[in-house]
C-alpha cells in the first residue's frame, strides 16, 4: 500500500484540524487546545520523540496520569510510526518492569512524579511539568513532515488487565482502531455538539478509544479530568459544561452512593455510558429511577478488539436491563461450546470474534496467540447467552465461573442477588477451593451499615436456588481492582485461598 492511502489514528485527528482548526478540541486544567494547535503539537512531539533516536516500529511506554501531555505523546507516536504501551500508572516493582520489559520499550515517557519507580535501565522522558519534558520541547521543534505510518502498521500494544493471567499486549494496528471508532461513534451516537468529559484512565483502551478519540474525530469539545471525582464530575454537569460522561459501574455505584447523589442538580446529563464490567442490576434500576431522561448506554468489549464489541442502546434496555446489546458495525459474533460448535440460542457458551477491530496477536507470546485465534475466530474468555433477536447477555468469565459440587453457578447472578439489600455497597462473588463443593460459593462484601453474614446469605437463599446462594460471606473495607475500576478476582481468590 502507498503511504498515506490507508487511514491512521493520527490522521483522526488531521482531519478534524482541517475541518474545524478554530474549534476547541481539549480542555485540561488551565489550557485549551484547538484543534489546529492541537494538532500542530502532535506533529512537533512526533519530531521530539524521533529526536531522541528512536526509529518506526520501535516501542514507547507511556506511564503518566492523564493529562493533554499524554493525549499529544499518543498521537505523536502514531504519526511518527513509533508503537505506543500504554502502562497502568498504579503499577510498580515487578508488574511495572515486566510490562516495559516484556514490550521491549525503548523509551518511556512518564510523569516525574512515577519516573523514580522505573527499572534503572529504562531511557525516561518526562511527559510535563519540567523543562526538559515532552511539553517543553515542542516550542523548539518543527513540526513532523517525515513519512506516514501506513494503516496496517502497528500503532498500539494495549496490555490486558490481567485479572486471570499475567498481562498480554494485544498488537492493535492503525487499521484496527479506526476502524474502532467508526464503529464507537455509530453505535454510541456521538456528535460534534456533545460535551464529554474523559475522567478514567487514558492509559485503559474504554477511556481512549470508545470516548476521547471518536469525540476528536466528530470534532467534539473534550475535557480531561485527572481523574473520577465526583465533585468535579457534579460541578461541571451542573454548570452546564458536560452532558456525556463514561464510567466503569463501580465509579456509578461510588456516585449512587455520594450523599449529595439525590440533591445535587444532574439535569443537564444526557449521555450515561457504562462498562468495562458487567453493571448490576440494582445498581442501574437506581439510576434510572434517579434520572429517568437520561440516555444509558452498555458498553462491552474487551482489549484485544479495540474494545468496542457490543452496544446496549437506551431504547434497548426495556426487558433486557443485563443484555450487552448486539455487535457494532464491524464486530461478527457467535457463541460456541468447547469445540468451537454455534450452540443454540439461549444456550450459555464462549462468545467468539471476528472483526477488522482485532488485534494481530499477542506481542511475543506465539503459544497464547495460536490458542485466542482459531479457525478463525477470536476466543473471548466470557461465557454469553444469545436470544433470537441477536442480543447478548455475559453470564460471566468462562474461568470465573463457579464448580459447587459439580454444578456450574454464574457469579454475576450471586452478586445480583447481594446488591438487592440495601446493606451491601459493593459485593463480588468467588469460588474458594472446598473439599466437600470443590469450589464452595463466596461472597466478598464491603457493607453499608450494620449486616451480618447470615443475614445476607438468607437473603441471597430467598432469591435464588439455593445451591447458588453463598456458604461464606466475607466483609472487606474496599475490593481490589485496577485503574479501570475492574476488580480482580484473581487477586481475591488468591488472598482468600492464603488466610
Amino acid at each position: 500500500m502507498t503511504p498515506g492511502h490507508g487511514s491512521t489514528v493520527d490522521g483522526v485527528l488531521r482531519r478534524s484540524a482541517r475541518r474545524t482548526p478554530a474549534r476547541v478540541a481539549v480542555e485540561f486544567r488551565d489550557r485549551r487546545w484547538t484543534y489546529e494547535e492541537l494538532d500542530d503539537a502532535v506533529s512537533r512531539a512526533a519530531s521530539v520523540l524521533l529526536a531522541q533516536g528512536l526509529t518506526p516500529g520501535d516501542r514507547v511506554g507511556a506511564y503518566g496520569h492523564n493529562s493533554d501531555a499524554y493525549l499529544i505523546a499518543f498521537l505523536a507516536c502514531a504519526r511518527a510510526g513509533l508503537v505506543h504501551v500504554p502502562v497502568n500508572q498504579n503499577l510498580i516493582g515487578d508488574d511495572l518492569a515486566y510490562i516495559v520489559g516484556q514490550s521491549e520499550s525503548s523509551l518511556v515517557l512518564a510523569d516525574p512524579d512515577l519516573a523514580g519507580r522505573l527499572p534503572d535501565t529504562t531511557g525516561v522522558l518526562p511527559l510535563r511539568d519540567a523543562d526538559d519534558s515532552l511539553l517543553g520541547r515542542l516550542p523548539a521543534a518543527a513540526p513532523y513532515d517525515g513519512p506516514e505510518p501506513r494503516s496496517e502498521d502497528l500503532t498500539q500494544l494495549l496490555y490486558t488487565s490481567g485479572t486471570t493471567a499475567l498481562p498480554k499486549g494485544a498488537m492493535m494496528t492503525h487499521r484496527a482502531l479506526v476502524h474502532e471508532y467508526l464503529s464507537a461513534i455509530t453505535a454510541l451516537d456521538l456528535s460534534a455538539g456533545d460535551r464529554p468529559v474523559h475522567a478514567l484512565p487514558l492509559y485503559h483502551s474504554a477511556q481512549m478509544h470508545v470516548f476521547l478519540l471518536p469525540y476528536l474525530a466528530v470534532g467534539a469539545t473534550n475535557i480531561i479530568l485527572d481523574a473520577p471525582d465526583g465533585d468535579r464530575l457534579f460541578d461541571l454537569i451542573e454548570a452546564g459544561r458536560v452532558d456525556s460522561v463514561f464510567a466503569p459501574p463501580t465509579v456509578w455505584i461510588g456516585l449512587t452512593n455520594r450523599a449529595d447523589f439525590a440533591t445535587r442538580d444532574l439535569s443537564g446529563l444526557r449521555k450515561a455510558y457504562y462498562g468495562a464490567s458487567i453493571m448490576p442490576v440494582p445498581v442501574l434500576e437506581r439510576l434510572r429511577a434517579r434520572l429517568p431522561e437520561l440516555a444509558f448506554y452498555n458498553c462491552f468489549g474487551q482489549s484485544e478488539i479495540g474494545p468496542l464489541a457490543t452496544v446496549l442502546g437506551p431504547d434497548e434496555h426495556k426487558g433486557r436491563m443485563d443484555s450487552c446489546g448486539r455487535t457494532v458495525l464491524f464486530v461478527d459474533a457467535r457463541v460456541v461450546d468447547e469445540n468451537g460448535k454455534d450452540v443454540p440460542d439461549g444456550t450459555p457458551g464462549e462468545i467468539v470474534y471476528r472483526s477488522p477491530q482485532l488485534c494481530e496477536g499477542y506481542w511475543n507470546k506465539p503459544d497464547e496467540t495460536a490458542e485466542a485465534f482459531r479457525d478463525g475466530w477470536f476466543r473471548s474468555g466470557d461465557l454469553a447467552v444469545r436470544d433470537k433477536d441477536g442480543y447478548f447477555t455475559i453470564v460471566d468469565r468462562v474461568k470465573d465461573v463457579i464448580n459447587s459440587g459439580g454444578v456450574l453457578v454464574a457469579s454475576r447472578q450471586v452478586e445480583d442477588a447481594l446488591y438487592t439489600h440495601e446493606s451491601v455497597a459493593e459485593v463480588a462473588v468467588v469460588g474458594l477451593p472446598d473439599d466437600k463443593w470443590v469450589e464452595a460459593v463466596t461472597a466478598v462484601v464491603v457493607p453499608r451499615g450494620e449486616v451480618t453474614e447470615a443475614e445476607l446469605i438468607a437473603h441471597a437463599r430467598e432469591r435464588l436456588t439455593p445451591f447458588k446462594a453463598p456458604k461464606r460471606v466475607v466483609f472487606v473495607d474496599a475490593l481490589p481492582r485496577n485503574a479501570s475500576g475492574k476488580i480482580l478476582k484473581r487477586d481475591l481468590r488468591d488472598r482468600l485461598t492464603d488466610d
